[in-house]
């Protein structure tokens, strides 16, 4: 497989497309962000993220659609209920699309086990995390039958997806 750039160049490579999926009901429990946030703290996601907000905002200034499609148990967790909170002033403001969908809506579907972005369709960044959801490695690979199953999959629950000015939480 050829040299993968840094994540940020995956964006400033993309040209079309930017997808992400997201199963988890928690990640990375010890962020500051979400520390404060427990604590009842006003969050500034344009202060906080500004890296984040200036790399989706380049690759969608671009005409790259990214997507992100947000799998969850309800009642939502704590976790989810900040993510929830921020995706307003962080994603849908940086130029993402988001959609939620109950874990109960999509027992049907043929899902990976792990969260994955696909860009373009070529090329996979797979997400590997701890019980925690403390981030473990990325693994990145360009084989057309697994960016093509994670690219149906995500396809598969975009389908069904509530967008996020409708998902009310559990």
């Amino acid at each position: 497989m050829p040299k993968v750039p840094a994540f940020d160049e995956l964006f400033h490579h993309s040209q079309e497309s930017a997808v992400h999926l997201e199963m988890r009901d928690g990640y990375m429990r010890s962020d500051p962000a979400f520390i404060d946030w427990t604590a009842g703290k006003e969050l500034d996601p344009a202060e906080r993220w500004s890296d984040w907000l200036d790399t989706v905002q380049k690759a969608t200034s671009r005409g790259v659609v990214v997507r992100r499609a947000r799998i969850v148990s309800e009642p939502v967790s704590d976790y989810i209920r900040f993510e929830h909170s921020v995706t307003e002033g962080l994603n849908i403001d940086a130029g993402e699309e988001v959609g939620w969908l109950s874990r109960r809506q999509a027992t049907s579907l043929a899902l990976p086990g792990n969260d994955f972005w696909v860009f373009d369709r070529r090329i996979a960044l797979i997400n590997h995390f701890d019980g925690d959801g403390d981030s473990l490695e990325h693994e990145y690979t360009d084989d057309p039958q697994l960016v093509s199953f994670l690219s149906g999959a995500f396809e598969s629950v975009w389908e069904k997806v509530v967008p996020h000015a409708e998902y009310r939480l559990a």
